[in-house]
């Protein structure tokens, strides 16, 4: 029932698309640790792991329209 509703159970994303993008692109610059985008965000060392882990299974063209423009 809820779910023909639109409503999804379990737990929230600690990092909207943006924000994950903007985290990834601050670890792939090479600049941080993994440690350090956790903590400006928020998140556990787990979350930043899962973040980059989801950004490289996504194919080479999401990727480009994922990253944070400035």
């Amino acid at each position: 029932m809820a779910k023909a509703k639109g409503r999804l159970s379990g737990k929230q994303r600690k990092l909207n698309p943006r924000q994950e993008a903007h985290l990834v692109a601050l670890h792939d610059a090479g600049e941080h640790s993994t440690v350090e985008p956790g903590d400006l965000f928020g998140v556990a060392r787990s979350t930043v792991y899962r973040a980059i882990q989801r950004n490289e299974a996504r194919p080479a063209k999401t990727k480009a329209a994922a990253s944070p423009s400035r």
